[in-house]
């Protein structure tokens, strides 16, 4: 058995004092309301169990407890001091009171033991598993003394030792951590034992092997919502084999599911967006079937890739056009009645269960609710659906139906509505949305052994592209086919099939719903109404379906996953950002002719948009599936004229990829940006942020360093980076006073700064990043060209009327670049940054907690951010993030800057931006971890900027972005920093070196790459590194070492 120790709770797990302690605490409050009370006021509310003592006090500190309770009657008292006498007006007054009374009743009736859990405790002292106490409770010495039990445990954490030590209390997991510490286990071999919902919390972010919830007083759904793996009703339910099983088994199952227990209104939104299904050309939400779109709780989405539609809108008296990504038809709609009631919603019917989950392994998303109507008739409704990947125009849903109380008649509709709308991001909802149009809708009936379909045409007001989708329904019982009786009907854009089904009480009655998505906008369809009708020719069953689905994805997890033992969260959340990647681009979806959109299928954030996050998300493709980074490079490279038509429009020369790109490749940055803190729409100069060039031109790069694939540079590549570098050698000025080359109106990765203050023009003037990039652009694109066959050189000069004499300037520009840089080593992220003022960061944090979005909150206040020194994201550090430290040093050191040793370099610089940076961009958690990795003096730093990235999405830590659609930079640049910073890897052409530097809680790290066709399978355990070479890309031995060593690499 691994487990090899136990945390219990006591109150309400090892005695029945849980209620002794809620009878004290009403009398408490009760008695203290009452006492507040003036004569003619309305009756006081007295304290409650539901209401009061879970939320507020069940299993916290005691003193937490009053204050938490008080505040939520508006009540504000002193804290005071723990010696106040029971008497004194005070929060610790109050408590001393409680803790008076708990004892009295202590002493009146004793202390009962439940002895399930003891007899348990009992046989886990026999197995060897060690055993502790944690408990909030200041008591729990005493009892444990009263009833016998100290003897049976090693350790007790309890209220007094908190107290001591300063330990925070429940749902923080400091008393547990110090119970296993006590005994000399980690976390995540103990399992834990609560009864409270702030304790199966603290168990949760304490890393617990097993987080086991007994409900006794509190619902089983509350104490699963609240985060525990099991929970039982007594612990006679569970048994020592229940443990092994878990710990051998159990573990390693729940780190595949993202999991939610009970309906949370506010909540929805999120799990919508994290449990998406997809295959790279669709994405649709994890929204409940049936649920149309609602304010800001559901919001069925569905999304093809590349898919856009152009619309106008008055703003202010501006004509503005938003590109967006549309919002295709809904397929998910299914709605279900029992008899004459109503429809069974979360929203209008009572929910007795509610489980949503994802399963990442499978790519499934399931949703598992039982609702009780008005008749008090019970009905649970099981979902499943896929987006399937061996089918990528397919989508499926099982929708089972169990009668838990009744046998009668139900009703079924089912639906493809073409009338929805954007509405997904609320900063958008002043704009048109409405981007669909009807053209065709009804039946096609069936022939010979094939189903009769539905089918649904809309088409997009200006971009005109046909969306077609066609549905199969079909009804089991068991294996044998129902027939239910059947009505059609078809509107404008809907089309509704109505089933009537007797039911019988207690039997799982199967629908299953197929639905074919074709478009006009992909080569893969010329026809996509002709095509949507034969994809559902003889379409499997689901669970055909699942099968095949499942073996592409097993195929995709067999070369991609990445295995993490010793934390529970990071492993979880690193297969969930694994999950959502592949959902939005893998090698069967190659054939979209589309960029990798920076929030994924999942939803309208962004419009959709291509913008940079590229330079975050192919490194891990290139070591997985260089193909997708083939085909989204390929996309840039299909509008490269539409960047030089960008490049003329701005009166240069070559090709600016414009910031934000979508369908056609020109630009579409916003003009207005609607900041919801002020109300207002202001000017979006974000289109300044020309140094996408440079991100372009390292994906470039990168893709042909890892893959090794001459063919791409010499017939695509060679030529971007071309027409990039002569933009940047045009928009390049040489000034003859410093003899220096300037760039000038630009904006950097920081997007806080826009303008100089109280200019009116936008644009900065030598944005560091963008100048050292720019040189490290014209350098790659003259080594890349002269390495180039002298037929490939030929051909490029002819087709683009390429002269080799531009390569003299682009040396020069390389050599005599400006960059600004203080004697102290700090690079100035712009001309004038000296001048701006310093901002007072902690009174903003004071005042508004959440500071991420500075910009917002400056602006609302009538000021700017261009006014101070504060910036959203890594701007100076953003060179190293994409250079070593050493690359950056020899870039400045041809321009004749001195800056000595590198690693000293980015340290002075990381000192001096990183107090100054909101972290306003998920992506600032990705640079700033990755770059501390390169400081010894800052290795805490780059694990809490690891861990902030891991849960920027999977708790919305940006306050409401995640809900409009994941961040697949963040997601990818998770992986990148476990692959370079924790692995250690540096890939060279020949050899791979790691230097590995686990964080000290994790035991293994195994993943596979694939680095110039030579598959590579790399297991890190305990500081051991082995290798296997799983595909041979060269006849050359492949060189591997690990901190010096070298590994023996067999092909296997």
């Amino acid at each position: 058995m691994s487990c090899k120790a136990a945390v219990f709770d006591l109150d309400g797990v090892i005695t029945a004092t849980a209620q002794v302690h809620f009878r004290a605490w009403k009398q408490t409050f009760d008695d203290y309301l009452r006492q507040r009370q003036k004569p003619g006021e309305r009756q006081f509310q007295e304290f409650s169990y539901e209401q009061d003592y879970i939320p507020y006090v069940d299993g916290r500190p005691r003193y937490q407890g009053v204050r938490r309770f008080l505040a939520s009657r508006d009540i504000r008292l002193p804290h005071g001091d723990p010696s106040d006498q029971a008497q004194a007006e005070t929060i610790c007054g109050i408590g001393n009171r409680k803790n008076a009374l708990f004892r009295d009743l202590l002493h009146q009736e004793g202390v009962e033991l439940f002895d399930s859990t003891v007899a348990f405790a009992r046989n886990l002292a026999q197995q060897g598993i060690k055993l502790a106490v944690a408990s909030s409770s200041a008591d729990c010495g005493y009892i444990l003394q009263e009833t016998g039990l100290d003897r049976l445990f090693q350790t007790v954490v309890d209220g007094r030792v908190s107290r001591r030590l300063g330990l925070k209390g429940k749902p923080e997991p400091d008393i547990f951590l110090l119970a296993a510490e006590r005994l000399g286990v980690a976390p995540y071999d103990c399992m834990m034992v609560e009864d409270a919902c702030v304790g199966v919390q603290a168990g949760g972010k304490g890393n617990f092997g097993l987080v086991l919830g007994v409900a006794r007083t509190v619902d089983a759904q509350l104490l699963l919502a609240h985060g525990a793996d099991l929970v039982i009703e007594d612990m006679a339910q569970f048994s020592l084999a229940d443990l092994d099983q878990w710990f051998t088994q159990g573990i390693t199952q729940a780190s595949w599911n993202l999991s939610y227990h009970g309906f949370a209104p506010t909540e929805e939104r999120l799990r919508e967006a994290l449990t998406t299904v997809g295959n790279g050309y669709f994405g649709t939400r994890g929204a409940f079937v049936g649920e149309a779109i609602n304010d800001d709780i559901h919001y069925p989405g569905t999304y093809v890739s590349g898919l856009f539609n152009q619309l106008k809108t008055e703003v202010h008296g501006k004509s503005i056009q938003n590109n967006d990504f549309v919002n295709c038809p809904n397929w998910l709609a299914i709605q279900l009645r029992v008899e004459n009631g109503e429809e069974l919603k979360p929203l209008t019917t009572r929910v007795q269960q509610w489980h949503h989950f994802l399963d990442m392994r499978q790519a499934v998303t399931v949703h598992e609710a039982t609702f009780c109507d008005a008749a008090d008739r019970v009905t649970t409704i099981r979902t499943r659906r896929i987006a399937s990947m061996d089918r990528v125009h397919l989508g499926a849903i099982e929708y089972s139906i169990i009668p838990r109380n009744y046998s009668g008649s139900v009703t079924l509709r089912s639906r493809l509505d073409g009338t929805v709308y954007n509405y997904g991001v609320e900063r958008y909802r002043q704009l048109s949305s409405k981007h669909l149009e009807a053209v065709a809708s009804g039946e096609l009936p069936a022939e010979g052994d094939d189903d009769g379909q539905i089918r649904l045409q809309v088409r997009t007001s200006q971009s005109a592209i046909d969306i077609c989708m066609n549905a199969v329904s079909r009804f089991y019982l068991g294996q044998q086919r129902l027939h239910p009786s059947r009505q059609l009907q078809v509107e404008p854009g809907l089309v509704t099939e109505v089933f009537t089904l007797d039911v019988q009480e207690g039997r799982e009655y199967r629908f299953e719903k197929t639905v074919s998505i074709f478009t006009s906008a992909h080569w893969d369809s010329q026809n996509p109404a002709a095509d949507a009708r034969e994809a559902l020719r003889r379409v499997p069953s689901f669970g055909e379906l699942l099968e095949r689905h499942r073996a592409v994805w097993n195929g995709y997890w067999n070369l991609a996953d990445f295995v993490v033992d010793g934390d529970r969260f990071a492993q979880k959340a690193l297969r969930l950002h694994v999950y959502h990647l592949l959902a939005t681009a893998n090698p069967v979806s190659t054939f979209v002719d589309n960029g990798l959109p920076a929030r994924g299928l999942h939803g309208e954030a962004y419009r959709g948009h291509i913008f940079w996050d590229e330079l975050f998300i192919s490194p891990f493709y290139n070591l997985h599936f260089p193909e997708v980074t083939h085909s989204h490079l390929m996309y840039r490279y299909r509008r490269l004229d539409a960047a030089r038509r960008v490049a003329r429009e701005e009166g240069f020369a070559g090709a600016l990829y414009p910031w934000q790109s979508a369908g056609t490749g020109l630009r579409e940055s916003q003009q207005l940006h609607y900041n919801p803190r002020s109300g207002r729409w202001d000017p979006d100069l974000s289109y300044l942020q020309r140094h996408i060039n440079n991100a372009i031109a390292y994906d470039i790069w990168e893709y042909f360093f890892t893959t090794n694939d001459t063919g791409f540079v010499e017939q695509y590549g060679i030529e971007m980076l071309l027409e990039m570098a002569r933009f940047w050698a045009d928009i390049t000025r040489f000034d003859e006073d410093d003899e220096r080359y300037h760039i000038r109106k630009v904006m950097g990765p920081d997007e806080f700064h826009e303008k100089y203050p109280h200019a009116e023009e936008g644009g900065l003037d030598d944005n560091a990043y963008t100048n050292i990039m720019t040189a490290w652009l014209l350098h790659k694109t003259i080594e890349t060209y002269c390495h180039m066959p002298s037929d490939v050189r030929q051909r490029v000069q002819r087709e683009l009327s390429f002269d080799e004499s531009e390569l003299r300037l682009w040396r020069d520009i390389v050599q005599r670049m400006y960059v600004p840089m203080r004697d102290d080593g700090i690079i100035e992220q712009f001309a004038g940054w000296w001048e701006l003022q310093e901002l007072d960061w902690n009174a903003y944090r004071r005042k508004h907690g959440n500071i991420r979005r500075l910009d917002r909150i400056l602006k609302a206040e009538g000021t700017t951010p261009d006014r101070y020194k504060a910036i959203k994201q890594a701007d100076v550090l953003q060179c190293f993030y994409m250079l070593a430290p050493a690359q950056v040093a020899g870039i400045l050191h041809k321009m004749g800057c001195e800056v000595g040793d590198p690693i000293e370099l980015l340290r002075r610089n990381y000192d001096h931006y990183v107090p100054r940076t909101s972290h306003g961009s998920t992506l600032s958690y990705v640079v700033h971890s990755s770059i501390s990795n390169s400081l010894a003096s800052h290795q805490q730093d780059a694990w809490n900027w690891f861990r902030e990235a891991l849960a920027s999405d999977i708790y919305d830590t940006q306050g409401g972005t995640t809900p409009e659609g994941i961040h697949c930079g963040v997601m990818a640049g998770s992986l990148e920093i476990l692959l370079k910073g924790f692995a250690g890897i540096n890939l060279f052409k020949d050899r791979i070196v790691l230097h590995p530097r686990l964080p000290d809680n994790w035991r293994r790290l195994a993943f596979k790459i694939l680095h110039r066709g030579n598959r590579v399978a790399i297991d890190i355990v305990s500081g051991e590194v082995r290798a296997w070479r799983l595909e041979n890309g060269t006849e050359r031995e492949l060189e591997c070492t690990a901190d010096g060593a070298r590994l023996t690499v067999r092909l296997v």
